[in-house]
């Protein structure tokens, strides 16, 4: 990933989307600390897109049809200050 200072990245705006559609995600410093990542949009697409649902999630889970059990007690009991 290349990595370009705040300011030659604002004046020279158009490489950096440009490289970041043909090479891949371009990160942006700021006083020499990582301060953003620039993304072409086919990118930001597939990285955000969903693969599913969270019950097709837990459904392809390592722990799918495993049964668990929990005692029935009486929860935490009462925050500090509650009776």
């Amino acid at each position: 990933m290349r990595s370009w200072q705040l300011q030659a990245a604002k004046a020279r705006l158009s490489e950096v989307l440009r490289a970041a559609e043909e090479d891949g995600p371009q990160e942006i410093t700021l006083r020499g600390r990582s301060a953003a990542v620039v993304l072409s949009r086919a990118e930001f697409d597939r990285r955000s897109s969903r693969k599913g649902s969270f019950a097709d999630f837990l459904r392809r889970s390592p722990l799918a049809g495993m049964e668990l059990r929990r005692e029935r007690g009486r929860g935490r009991g009462p925050r500090r200050g509650e009776r």
